[in-house]
């Protein structure tokens, strides 16, 4: 089993109509941190508990008297709401971090590193609140496919007919009869990941019932899809207003393609990405869309140096 090199502490705090799940490193309540507090946001069916690996291979002189969190979005991990939900609207993940960052950081800017979905959230809000964030890091996340008016009644459709599926059970996630089930599931989506970390992360990523079968800690209702088109137009003048320096951080073995059935490209989002007025890019070898699971050590270095510059 992977040992933690800095424990977290789990805390709940308010957050719109639920409470959050937030990992803390660092102890924010007893006095101010010399340095931004760093915020880490994870991707679409994970857990805040991914970054452990990353948070682990920063040096004592980054991590040190620094605020360093990473919570559950809103309908994964421990971030459940009240109430089952069938369907999730992606711009409250943009007002849920503008409420965890009042609550961390209300008086200072903050570092915000954010994977895949995350990513992409974290590029929309620093274009939406450019006053909040010091320093931008953005893993994987590379927006979607340009859509165009005439996909709406069928988008709509699609939705609607998702939402019946939903009802009726057909999107549920298939049950794991052990952790160890769990982790050879990680193992099989993700060839690079160790056996113990992917054994710690199966720990966290899903949890038993009370038959001892282990269920994924992620809502079926984010396999349906969202009803709104996909704006690239939206998108770029969210990126025009990013103030924040910015790194763009990219895997060696790239998806994006094979995920948009060919209809978007590595190229593509470098030239939406040439509207953030300050940006550079890097690259993790060895790496596919897990970088942070894959290769934790280089992917701590190039934000630690980015964010320490």
């Amino acid at each position: 089993m992977y040992q933690e090199l800095r424990p977290a502490r789990q805390i709940s705090v308010p957050v719109r109509t639920l409470h959050y799940n937030v990992r803390v490193w660092g102890d924010y309540e007893s006095h101010p941190q010399a340095q931004p507090p760093l915020v880490l946001v994870h991707g679409w069916m994970d857990v805040g508990a991914s970054y452990q690996f990353v948070v682990d291979a920063l040096s004592d002189a980054f991590a040190s008297n620094r605020l360093i969190i990473a919570p559950d979005w809103r309908g994964f991990g421990r971030s459940m709401p009240a109430h089952d939900c069938d369907f999730y609207v992606f711009t409250d993940y943009l007002a849920d971090l503008d409420q965890l960052l009042d609550h961390f950081s209300p008086g200072q800017p903050v570092d915000l590193v954010g994977h895949s979905m995350g990513g992409n959230v974290s590029m929309m809000y620093a274009g939406a609140r450019p006053e909040r964030i010091r320093r931008l890091v953005n893993l994987e996340g590379f927006g979607l496919a340009a859509t165009v008016p005439s996909q709406a009644p069928q988008r709509l459709a699609r939705w609607m007919n998702e939402l019946r599926n939903y009802e009726r059970g057909d999107l549920a996630l298939k049950p794991y009869k052990s952790v160890e089930a769990v982790a050879e599931r990680l193992m099989k989506t993700n060839r690079r990941i160790s056996p113990d970390k992917a054994l710690w992360l199966a720990g966290h990523w899903a949890t038993p019932d009370a038959q001892g079968q282990w269920h994924v800690l992620g809502a079926a209702a984010h396999k349906i899809i969202t009803p709104t088109l996909f704006r690239a137009d939206e998108m770029v003048a969210l990126y025009e207003a990013i103030a924040a320096p910015t790194l763009s951080v990219e895997a060696s073995e790239n998806h994006i393609e094979k995920w948009s059935d060919g209809k978007y490209s590595l190229a593509e989002f470098h030239q939406r990405l040439q509207h953030v007025r300050d940006v550079r890019s890097a690259q993790i070898q060895d790496a596919g869309h897990m970088l942070h699971h894959d290769q934790p050590e280089a992917v701590a270095k190039v934000i630690e140096a980015f964010l320490s510059s």
